[in-house]
């Protein structure tokens, strides 16, 4: 392969009207967030529609809003609902409802809910795609390059076999292209060092699968990466399993309130440091803002049959209003077009004891 030929194929055209299912009721604050942001977001986003899923009378206000219907739902699924609650239960929770728009036909869905009940259902409902053997949950992390870094998987799978991560670089790849625009992401292995020795036999064995892929020209694989390279920039899409992904989500959203809660501490401790405070103000913003998660709101459920966006639970309209953004724009790319086009070549090259295998067992 030359060094001037393209590594994947032209993308798919955009799509000119993009139909969002949004789970009004689920999350923290139900209406009175979500429906603030639906509103905004219409207002930046023409080609956009909304069906606006719960229970009628809480969606009263956004009656005859342009380019908007209400989808009733009678149900929510509460944050601390068991997932037999979620799936057996309540069939007719907004969350169900709104992930079977997906299924019906919407394009996309965006949902504050209980995370592992939205897995749960959308996985039940849309199921996964062909070789896609776990979906995997995407968000994106400010990086010093005043962009992002794509991180997979964030929680969804605690134990994860080479192909399952081999199978998290394709679709996160494709995700960074559709939404980024980027044609030819890099991809990074999360691990404790850089060189190839170095980690678990599932990481040792993972790295070997995504150099294979890479020199099959299926996705560019950078290598090994540490944890300060997602803050670094030095790739576009980090791959880790659920359990450290987590952690590394976590973490970083501390972080960033522990920041927020420093610059209010430095302005009640006394005149004097009042006056630095002041002075260091305009960087402590900036840098507050670049760092602030409710810029980066909305993480991708990954390898399903549909599009499916998770919100923050504690999210306010601003934030909400990102996760919708992100939902637009991947559908908008044919995000699943691009997951299709690059998996196919990989899983045909993939070895035996991937993902065949776990279906047959």
């Amino acid at each position: 392969m030359s060094a001037a030929e393209p590594l994947f194929a032209a993308p798919p055209a955009p799509l000119q009207t993009v139909r969002i299912a949004v789970d009004c009721m689920g999350g923290d604050h139900g209406p009175g967030i979500t429906l603030p942001a639906c509103r905004a977001f219409l207002g930046k986003h023409p080609r956009a529609e909304l069906l606006l899923v719960g229970a009628p009378a809480a969606l009263q206000s956004a009656t005859g809003w342009p380019r908007c219907s209400i989808v009733a739902a009678t149900e929510v699924v509460t944050m601390d609902d068991a997932l037999e609650v979620a799936l057996r239960r309540k069939r007719d929770s907004s969350m169900r409802v709104a992930i079977k728009q997906v299924k019906d036909g919407a394009d996309a869905c965006v949902s504050a809910g209980n995370t592992g009940a939205l897995m749960a259902l959308a996985r039940h409902l849309l199921k996964t795609l062909d070789g896609i053997d776990r979906p995997a949950i995407a968000a994106v992390m400010p990086n010093r390059l005043d962009g992002y870094t794509t991180v997979l998987d964030l929680g969804a799978n605690v134990d994860c076999s080479p192909e399952h991560l081999l199978q998290f670089a394709v679709m996160g790849s494709a995700l960074v292209a559709a939404v980024d625009g980027k044609p030819e992401p890099s991809v990074g292995l999360l691990n404790i060092g850089e060189e190839a020795i170095k980690g678990s036999e599932i990481i040792k064995r993972a790295g070997e699968l995504l150099r294979a892929a890479g020199d099959a020209g299926q996705i560019r694989f950078y290598g090994n990466v540490e944890g300060n390279d997602i803050f670094k920039g030095t790739v576009d899409v980090v791959v880790c399993d659920g359990f450290v992904g987590n952690v590394l989500l976590k973490t970083s959203e501390g972080l960033a309130s522990m920041m927020s809660d420093f610059i209010k501490q430095e302005f009640g401790r006394g005149p004097l440091s009042r006056l630095s405070a002041l002075v260091a103000l305009p960087v402590l913003q900036r840098f507050k803002h670049r760092v602030d998660p409710r810029r980066y709101n909305g993480a991708a459920l990954l390898g399903l049959r549909g599009l499916v966006f998770k919100s923050h639970g504690s999210a306010d309209a601003f934030a909400f209003e990102q996760a919708l953004a992100r939902a637009y724009d991947a559908a908008r790319n044919r995000l699943l077009d691009r997951v299709h086009d690059r998996l196919s070549p990989t899983l045909k090259s993939m070895p035996a004891g991937g993902a065949a295998a776990e279906q047959a067992a």
